[in-house]
């Protein structure tokens, strides 16, 4: 590798997946464009459709250099084909702009804080009730349509729950699901103090879980427990992992704060 690819490369991952993974899409197009108007000149045609798939692998090979995770390599080798054959659908515009409402209001977000939406199972409302002491306060940081929650609010009814979202239309559900049984407050995790809590429950990713983990040691009282769905904290092993064996093989981690 070049001193160059070794000043460049960092500097790129530095920035969101999902801006390196459109980053990659403009690349491509800007590639396959300029060789369809050479080949143009050259009275050498090619269909669309095949257009289509060369700027598929185009931007998968783009999306493999820059290391991007094999989920967003997938989803550039497929987008431009999916999207010429919805624009050969004849599908009315306006579901595509309600997609992108719908989209806007659930998971932008994800871009800036690289963390999708994801639904808990009830299994990990059950297990949690099992493990929370009396009178447990709990938080749910990124509650999203604030499922686990519900779920503790039924089977721990003596715990004060509260929880944190940054997406609006999530939100909303969340609050009006869980009117009178939970706070919800529409928030960023960052600016929430952990220090009040019993217990602390994030179903995240693995790009926030080394900075969560220090905010949680900074703030977290010694014997209240942090809990993390699936995603473990690098170099950090868990007191307890309770397989949960639901659809997605979820697991949660439990560190109990020291």
């Amino acid at each position: 590798m070049s001193s160059t690819d070794s000043l460049f490369n960092p500097l790129l991952h530095r920035l969101p997946p999902a801006l390196l993974a459109l980053g990659s899409q403009v690349v491509a197009l800007l590639v396959v464009t300029v060789a369809a108007i050479a080949l143009r000149e050259n009275s050498v045609g090619l269909p669309l459709p095949l257009w289509a798939a060369l700027d598929g692998l185009a931007a998968v090979l783009l999306s493999r250099w820059l290391g991007l995770p094999a989920w967003w390599q997938i989803i550039n080798l497929v987008f431009v084909p999916l999207l010429w054959l919805a624009l050969q659908s004849e599908i009315d515009p306006l579901w595509f702009l309600a997609g992108f409402a719908l989209l806007a209001l659930t998971s932008l977000g994800a871009i800036r804080t690289r963390v999708p939406l994801y639904l808990s199972s009830p299994r990990a409302a059950e297990e949690m009730a099992a493990r929370l002491p009396e009178h447990a306060r709990v938080l749910d940081l990124g509650c999203g349509l604030g499922g686990p929650l519900s779920g503790l609010s039924a089977l721990r009814p003596d715990a004060t729950l509260q929880g944190v979202e940054a997406a609006p239309l999530n939100w909303l559900i969340a609050r009006l699901r869980l009117l009178g049984r939970a706070q919800i407050h529409l928030g960023n995790i960052w600016d929430t103090d952990l220090s009040g809590h019993d217990v602390v429950y994030a179903y995240l990713s693995p790009a926030p879980m080394p900075r969560l983990w220090e905010k949680a040691r900074g703030e977290m009282r010694p014997g209240s427990l942090f809990i993390s769905n699936t995603f473990a904290v690098p170099g950090v092993e868990p007191d307890e992992v309770v397989e949960l064996h639901d659809f997605s093989h979820a697991r949660l981690l439990i560190w109990r704060m020291r």
